[in-house]
């Protein structure tokens, strides 16, 4: 999302440097689509999560860099999504700088967001925190559900823009019914996204057809695996293991559901791009999904581990082509709310109330 924002903010005839960590493989520095982006070193090996360790050496080795380049470079504001670790850092900065920044905050930065996840270090770094949502100078939340349960910790404004995507870029074309009807999953193998729920619930369908894709990396995906083969499904389901976000749309453009049974969630960039790409949604009543699902009409709602109401709701859709594919034309209407240009308008406003 930070990168579809920068990339729509230079298309406006604004600059953009990003500061972020690097990993093994990338260029140290490089221009992507007009945006400067810059990486500093830290202690982080995977892609998909950092530890305390990798987080405070982004924080300390990106205070020097940050500083140097806001003293070579002077922009008007700072933009910074978690308010940990990154808030901390946009802090330090704006203090030493006094240029202000606008923290996006999603959900693993929230206390209660992802407890599974956050809980323990939450914890200690909690009490340093508020002090980050205070300073900014405007605190966005990606949705409502995100909002309401920052409020819950941090009594200051904070207003809702949800993440977006480019409806030009994304046009599924003539929407129709794979044969058989293909379940997509998108994301990180790891309890919060709620992998095993969906091996799960899938057996219970067999009577059904159908053929699932899990994109994705993560720890539990070997755990992914035994579940499939205990099942004797390994034939109706295909692992690619990560992929890049070309390749989640190119899957999408041949799936017709997502299939997010998510413990807990902000509002995902997957799901904004099924809705764009007229996928039917079946997901846990969870974050930012409910702002995605119209209940009964582009798919389903279920409580986080409702295994009976999950198979139920994709039982509904498999079972009936034409409900389905009714679905699909219902969340490409849907989509609309979230194109990129309206996100993009709405930070370019907070951006420069920010430096007035």
């Amino acid at each position: 999302m930070a990168q579809d924002i920068s990339r729509g903010l230079v298309k406006r005839g604004h600059e953009v440097a990003v500061l972020t960590a690097h990993l093994k493989g990338l260029p140290r520095q490089e221009n992507v689509d007009g945006v400067r982006v810059i990486r500093i070193p830290s202690w982080r090996r995977q892609s998909y999560k950092a530890d305390m360790a990798a987080m405070a050496a982004y924080v300390l080795i990106g205070l020097w860099a940050g500083y140097r380049l806001i003293r070579r470079w002077r922009p008007d504001a700072i933009h910074v999504h978690f308010a940990v670790p990154a808030g901390a850092l946009a802090w330090a900065l704006s203090r030493l700088t006094r240029v202000p920044y606008v923290l996006t905050t999603h959900l693993g930065d929230v206390p209660g967001g992802v407890p599974e996840k956050t809980s323990g270090w939450f914890r200690w770094v909690f009490p340093f925190t508020p002090p980050i949502w205070k300073a900014a100078r405007q605190v966005i939340a990606v949705s409502e559900f995100t909002r309401q349960l920052a409020l819950q910790h941090y009594p200051v404004d904070i207003r809702v823009i949800p993440n977006g995507v480019d409806l030009q870029s994304l046009k599924p074309g003539k929407i129709a019914i794979q044969n058989p009807p293909v379940i997509i999953f998108a994301g990180r193998f790891m309890p919060q996204k709620n992998p095993l729920q969906i091996i799960a619930t899938l057996a219970d369908l067999q009577d059904l057809n159908w053929h699932c894709a899990m994109l994705g990396d993560g720890p539990l995906l070997e755990d992914v695996r035994q579940a499939i083969a205990r099942h004797g499904l390994e034939a109706r389901f295909t692992l690619p293991g990560w992929v890049t976000p070309e390749e989640v749309i190119a899957n999408f453009s041949k799936s017709d559901i997502l299939f997010m049974p998510s413990l807990s969630e902000g509002l995902p960039v997957v799901g904004v791009q099924a809705l764009a790409m007229g996928l039917a949604i079946v997901a846990g009543r969870v974050g930012g999904f409910v702002d995605l699902v119209a209940q009964g009409e582009n798919g389903f709602l279920c409580a986080p581990g409702d295994q009976v109401g999950l198979r139920e709701a994709l039982r509904t859709l498999l079972a009936d082509k034409s409900a389905l594919l009714n679905a699909r034309l219902k969340s490409r209407r849907l989509a609309e709310r979230f194109d990129l240009s309206r996100v993009v308008d709405a930070y370019e406003a907070t951006f420069r109330e920010a430096v007035r």
